[in-house]
């Protein structure tokens, strides 16, 4: 019986482990670099008014910084936060197709990176800022973008439930779309830019827009967590 030679296959596996680690090692030194820069995006995860209302906090402080709200709360009650505490709503942006924390790393990518954002700041609730950041990180750091995160204080319990289990299985989901990324990327048809939200119009299908009177929300008094506040470069008009 003829020997087959194998040794093909197995130089072929080494220059695949090369190629990943020489990638690893490119990736990590581009996001070494990055950390070192200024945040050039916000990026809100949605799931509470008190993470727009804090967004928008951020946004008066700093009106050059875009804003890309994931699936936010309706998009009249965002308007009315900012246009309340009178933060800019240029360069505030809603993306519509979200439906997870993971649909909100896949649907931001391309957004930031058409941006050319290189350092963002992650917007969530406490309870979930650590699977949060955690896909977040791996996605995002996949393209060579370094993730800051900022914890807002919920009022309310929020509607989303963790666990151990469920931050695992979608660490593997998302370790697996920063390869699948590299070719592939998910593209919203959805995306609203915040002042092209008409008031009248969702008025007109009977949606309350007077949602910060409603809740009673303190929007004088009202901070969150705040991490150390960081330098922040101007940012580009898109």
């Amino acid at each position: 019986m003829p020997i087959v030679d194998l040794s093909w296959i197995n130089a072929l596996c080494w220059l695949w482990i090369a190629i990943a680690l020489a990638w690893l090692i490119c990736k990590w030194q581009i996001l070494q670099n990055a950390s070192q820069g200024e945040i050039d995006a916000f990026f809100v995860f949605g799931g509470g008014l008190h993470r727009e209302l804090y967004v928008a906090r951020l946004k008066k402080q700093y009106p050059e910084v875009p804003v890309l709200i994931s699936k936010g709360s309706l998009q009249p009650y965002i308007l009315s936060i900012f246009e309340r505490l009178q933060a800019p709503i240029y360069n505030v942006w809603i993306e519509e197709c979200a439906n997870s924390t993971f649909d909100n790393c896949c649907f931001g990518l391309p957004i930031l990176k058409s941006w050319q954002v290189k350092k963002v700041m992650l917007v969530t609730s406490a309870s979930h800022l650590p699977r949060a950041k955690l896909l977040a990180q791996i996605i995002l750091g996949a393209h060579g973008i370094w993730v800051e995160s900022s914890s807002v204080t919920e009022i309310c319990t929020p509607g989303n439930q963790e666990s151990k289990l469920k931050t695992v299985l979608d660490a593997i989901r998302a370790s697996a779309w920063a390869i699948v990324s590299q070719f592939y990327s998910c593209s919203c048809s959805n995306i609203i830019p915040l002042a092209e939200v008409k008031m009248n119009e969702w008025q007109d299908i009977g949606i309350d827009v007077n949602c910060c009177q409603r809740y009673k929300f303190n929007l004088a008094g009202f901070a969150g967590d705040r991490e150390t506040a960081t330098p922040i470069k101007s940012a580009r008009s898109f």
